[in-house]
């Protein structure tokens, strides 16, 4: 059995396993069982519906690909029968669109076949949201090397125009070995979009490793990197490969990448080139195979115009570079991001939590700097502290809250400082508006236009306009 797996068990639990693949389903059982898990299978998804009723499951694992009734109807049935089971998808290498459209259809998240059993542990282990037995000694991260991500392909939920474009270029540029650095905000999905582009790719089988640059002191970073041999240095006790070989084969996100110190950009730039890594005490050379991702908050350009960041480094990162949107900018999304964390946080709590129109329209004007992952530690801490199963207004922080809220007063800084964007600036606040008073109406497009104040012609002409 993989190592680690003894470290986590989860008695009393029970899963429900669809696949048609006898295979993958007799070893997704075996594992589950390994983890103390009580487990019942299905062929089909017809199967599974029809386990559905009369058995409650803390978990459901479901392929998307099968006979009668596919992931997508095993989705959907559980959502109506069980909403607080988690569902986690399984697909084959380059299903991003469909693991996109099972995200927003409120699956928990997924995993790429062949999968890691450390992989599926970690996925499991954050579906229940269950922490590791006491006597557990928890793993930091996956035995793999794939960054801990499970659930947090939540911050993909929307249909906002900025965030289908970027998706879009996920879809296209998956499937090559181009380098791509992926820019954005600090909570705004960085990570997220490194996984969907390695699951894209004929990579996928293989290891996606992860290396947060800022997370590693300055004297270890390049023995993380590159490895060392024994006795290189005073605590070199034995030899270690390093992060670059074992992505040797799949992908290398490199995250952070603004914070990397220049003797390792150097070092890094000639890796880039020849794909060649050398540990540190070795006079030995080991080719490599790596597809390498890095993400940043950083403003590249400007760390380069102040000589903080190289310049020919920056320009092998910068094949394609993808631009994560942060939530300010898709502020018709916060609803069905905070309905998401809401269930999950319920399902947690092992309570029945609903959150007011009033609330969500507070939580859809605020400006999110902590982008996502702000939004749900903020929902987390709401229905925490909910005493009445509804959060309402008066639950909501104050500074969410206030007359102006966060995004005005970001606008308006922005404004004296820099200039601003006016028409992007209004639109953000037209979305908003317009996405409460769409949702306060059902859908309903003359009911929305007499709660804006506005034509139903000219409500139309805006939901267009706004690529709503």
């Amino acid at each position: 059995m993989a190592t680690g797996m003894k470290d986590v068990s989860f008695p009393g639990k029970s899963a429900l396993i669809a696949d048609d693949d006898d295979v993958v389903r007799s070893t997704l059982g075996r594992l589950l069982r390994h983890l103390d898990m009580t487990v019942a299978d299905a062929p089909d998804g017809a199967a599974a519906i029809a386990k559905l009723d009369g058995n409650a499951f803390d978990l459901v694992i479901s392929d998307l690909s099968m006979p009668v009734a596919d992931g997508f109807a095993v989705l959907a049935a559980v959502r109506a029968k069980q909403p607080r089971t988690p569902v986690v998808i399984l697909t084959g290498a380059g299903g991003v669109p469909d693991c996109v459209r099972a995200m927003r259809e409120g699956a928990f998240d997924f995993l790429t076949k062949p999968f890691h059993p450390t992989a599926l542990t970690e996925t499991v282990r954050t579906a229940l949201g269950q922490a590791v037995a006491p006597t557990a000694k928890p793993k930091l991260t996956p035995a793999n090397g794939s960054p801990s991500l499970a659930g947090s392909g939540a911050m993909l939920l929307g249909k906002s125009p900025v965030l289908q474009d970027l998706l879009a270029l996920v879809e296209q540029v998956g499937p090559t070995d181009a380098t791509v650095l992926i820019l954005g905000e600090t909570g705004s999905g960085k990570e997220v979009i490194a996984r969907l582009l390695h699951a894209s790719s004929p990579r996928a089988a293989q290891r996606l490793v992860a290396v947060n640059c800022a997370a590693i002191p300055e004297p270890l970073i390049e023995s993380e990197l590159f490895g060392h041999v024994k006795g290189a240095f005073t605590s070199a006790h034995e030899t270690r490969i390093g992060r670059l070989r074992e992505a040797d084969g799949g992908s290398l996100l490199l995250d952070e990448i603004g914070e990397l110190p220049m003797p390792m950009q150097a070092r890094l730039l000639r890796v880039l080139q020849d794909q060649s890594v050398t540990p540190v005490g070795s006079e030995r050379s080991y080719q490599i195979n790596v597809r390498f991702l890095a993400a940043t908050n950083r403003n590249i350009e400007v760390m380069v115009r102040e000589g903080r960041f190289r310049q020919d480094l920056y320009f092998r990162l910068n094949v394609v570079p993808l631009q994560v949107p942060p939530l300010r900018d898709r502020l018709e999304d916060v609803p069905a991001l905070a309905e998401h964390f809401l269930g999950q946080a319920a399902r947690r709590l092992g309570r029945n939590i609903t959150l007011s129109e009033k609330a969500l329209g507070i939580l859809q004007l605020y400006g999110w700097p902590g982008n996502v992952r702000e939004l749900e530690n903020l929902i987390e801490r709401m229905a925490i502290l909910d005493r009445d199963g509804v959060i309402n207004s008066d639950d909501v922080p104050p500074t969410l809250g206030s007359e102006t809220g966060e995004m005005v007063a970001r606008t308006l800084w922005d404004l004296t400082e820099n200039g601003v964007d006016l028409p992007t600036s209004v639109a953000r606040f037209e979305r908003a508006l317009i996405g409460t008073a769409m949702r306060r109406s059902a859908n309903n497009k003359s009911k929305a236009a007499v709660l804006l104040g506005i034509g139903r012609t000219t409500l139309i002409d805006k939901l267009r306009k706004l690529g709503m």
